[in-house]
């Protein structure tokens, strides 16, 4: 049962933010958690003071000192566009950030600030930022862009993240020790569990296999292999990456916990882990991800202090939830029919919601937000309504609001690649199209009669034809969860689809689509064959924020990629983009031929008054100096 643990040091006001998020001229969007229900008075340049109640600020408890709240504020006059605005959080009326979160301010500041951008001329991307990977964290280049931001119109609009936000499959030991222990000293919520070997989180947390052995948490049944493999098995895929998911997050505490602890250097500050009783090995590895832990934790505060300065938008990909989720329907039928798994997947989408998806659209939430404040207690045992809680996660599972578009010059829209999957018709096991028929057709409408438009696809649409065909390879085998086999082109449908989009003579000129989750960078452009009149699609992927794909394997995707992809390869007519034309950029700074960048850090783009990319830069977190993508001579792509 989770208790607070008494300390001599008192629990701060606020564990974790603000974070900005939607932001718009008469509204503010901002994410907190509180150690307490916080009397809380928004101070806004050339407003004045504005209290909180309860119709601007929903609180949600996920334990006895940590409460989650939820900010939306409209104003009646638009505020001015491409001017530093400044603001503050005054805790019971009195108390400034200043005060309570110092390492929040730039330099000399009295609080923090923000700019609403009247156009996207430039914005931040990047996904895919695991805490105890090798490689710096990028979002600390975004910290240290604005700290050197000195004219307010130079700011970018906004920061997109486009998935795997957290790893909550993917776990080091001292991350999921530090949860443990910050969920006994913030009392965050037991809850029972249905179908696993333990019957508590309680237990869960005091069990031998908790570390680095969580599959042995499944009852013992021939039936639940592949659950077993699907979530903790740690089975190693032979092409792109190894699964890593024996310390997989179960309870909706432990997920809480884990955005605390990456988004937020106070919650460190409350605790001491210690390692478990571990055996030899397992200790060596224990202190490896110790060592890698510790960096990550170092920059947090310089984290924190950007997103409470930049509004950012989230959307999820398979990691913020668990690995491969929904790649095919062979996956959904065996992960949503076990209790447990089911309890897993639903957790991490409740967690989701609070902590992502609520800010990047708060009214399409309103009804499951209501249902999730309930599922707070049940008497005073500090245990989830467990019925409501299955409840809950029921109606998250059916969710079709995840994706969302802004309404800004040119339009975004970010798509939610997956929840809404077109099953194979071929065969269960085969893998999914990213958007079903009835998204794809929203998408269309969507699109239709904007001049322009920015696209956010967590997987790239236009991804590196060389490892799509090895994925598919592997698919037709069927063993598509071996290396993730989960593109745009994987699914004939959904392909075909999408594609024909683009070629809409009513939708965008101009296309610009963000992506991440491949663990390395490209930029492509890509033309419609013998159609001169457009429309331009720019594919440009920044990934990782923290994580790099194994730099020996990627160099050789790299060259034989350009040596069997060339532009007069006959291979080229074998694909699903034979109607388009593919135009690799060069990544300054690369060597001879190199068109894959693989450097953990942020991407920017600056837009011309088109929509259309006219600077495309990596920023790397290794302290390198900024990348930039270069456009080739078209010359060299014959039609």
């Amino acid at each position: 049962m989770s208790r607070p643990s008494p300390d001599l040091h008192p629990l701060p006001a606020v564990l974790a933010g603000p974070l900005l998020r939607r932001l718009e001229p008469t509204r503010l969007v901002l994410w907190l958690v509180g150690t307490r229900p916080l009397a809380l008075t928004l101070r806004l340049q050339g407003v004045g003071n504005v209290p909180l109640d309860t119709t601007t600020c929903t609180v949600i408890p996920v334990g006895t000192q940590a409460f989650i709240h939820l900010i939306d504020v409209r104003l009646e006059n638009a505020l001015p566009c491409d001017t530093r605005i400044d603001y503050d959080l005054l805790i019971d009326g009195q108390t400034p950030i200043a005060d309570w979160a110092p390492h929040l301010l730039y330099g000399e500041a009295a609080s923090p600030n923000f700019v609403l951008r009247s156009r996207i001329d430039q914005l931040l991307h990047g996904s895919c930022r695991k805490p105890h990977h090798p490689a710096a964290d990028g979002l600390l280049c975004v910290d240290q862009l604005l700290a050197a931001e000195s004219d307010p119109q130079q700011r970018p609009a906004l920061l997109m993240m486009s998935g795997d936000q957290i790893y909550a499959d993917d776990v080091a030991g001292p991350m999921l020790r530090a949860i443990h222990t910050l969920i006994e000293r913030l009392g965050l919520f037991d809850e029972y569990l249905e179908g696993a070997v333990v019957s508590d989180s309680a237990r869960l947390y005091e069990h031998p296999a908790s570390y680095y052995h969580r599959a042995d948490l499944l009852p013992a049944l021939e039936s639940n292999e592949t659950l077993r493999e699907r979530f903790f098995g740690g089975a190693r895929k032979p092409i792109f990456t190894s699964s890593n998911a024996d310390n997989h997050l179960v309870t909706f505490a432990e997920v809480m916990a884990m955005y605390l602890l990456v988004w937020s250097p106070t919650a460190w500050t409350l605790i001491n882990p210690q390692a478990p009783m571990l055996t030899p090995e397992r200790l060596k590895r224990y202190r490896l991800e110790q060592t890698r832990l510790d960096g990550f934790k170092a920059g947090l505060g310089n984290v924190a202090r950007a997103l409470a300065h930049l509004p950012s938008l989230m959307i999820f990909d398979d990691h913020d939830i668990t690995d491969d989720w929904n790649l095919s329907a062979q996956w959904e039928e065996t992960a949503y029919s076990h209790p447990f798994s089911r309890r897993i997947i639903g957790n991490a989408l409740i967690a989701y919601m609070l902590c992502q998806g609520w800010g990047n659209n708060p009214e399409a939430f309103s009804e499951v937000l209501e249902k999730t404040r309930q599922l707070s207690v049940s008497g005073d045992d500090q245990y989830l309504d467990s019925p409501l809680q299955n409840e809950l996660i029921d109606d998250l599972l059916r969710f079709q609001h995840w994706h969302f578009v802004l309404p800004t010059s040119p339009a975004l829209v970010v798509l939610d690649t997956r929840t809404r999957r077109w099953r194979s018709e071929m065969a269960l096991k085969q893998p999914s199209g990213l958007l079903d028929w009835e998204a794809l057709c929203e998408l269309q409408q969507e699109l239709l009669d904007h001049p322009s438009a920015i696209i956010v696809s967590p997987a790239p649409i236009f991804g590196v034809k060389l490892i799509e065909t090895v994925q598919r390879v592997f698919s037709w085998c069927g063993y598509p969860l071996l290396v993730d086999a989960e593109n745009w082109m994987a699914h004939r449908g959904a392909a075909q689809v999408i594609l024909n989009i683009f070629r809409h003579s009513r939708t965008p000129g101009s296309y610009v689509v963000l992506s991440g989750d491949v663990h390395y960078s490209f930029v492509y452009e890509v033309l419609i064959r013998h159609r001169k009149a457009g429309p331009r699609i720019w594919q440009i992927t920044s990934s990782g924020i923290k994580n790099e794909f194994p730099p020996t394997l990627l160099e050789w995707f790299d060259r034989l990629n350009r040596w069997l992809y060339s532009p007069r390869s006959p291979l080229n007519w074998l694909t699903k983009r034979r109607r388009m034309r593919i135009v690799p950029y060069v990544p300054e700074h690369a060597e001879a031929g190199e068109r894959l960048w693989n450097s953990a850090g942020i991407g920017q783009v600056f837009f011309n008054d088109r929509g259309q990319p006219q600077d495309i830069i990596q920023h790397n977190a290794n302290g390198a100096p900024k990348t930039r993508m270069l456009a080739p001579d078209l010359t060299d792509y014959p039609d």
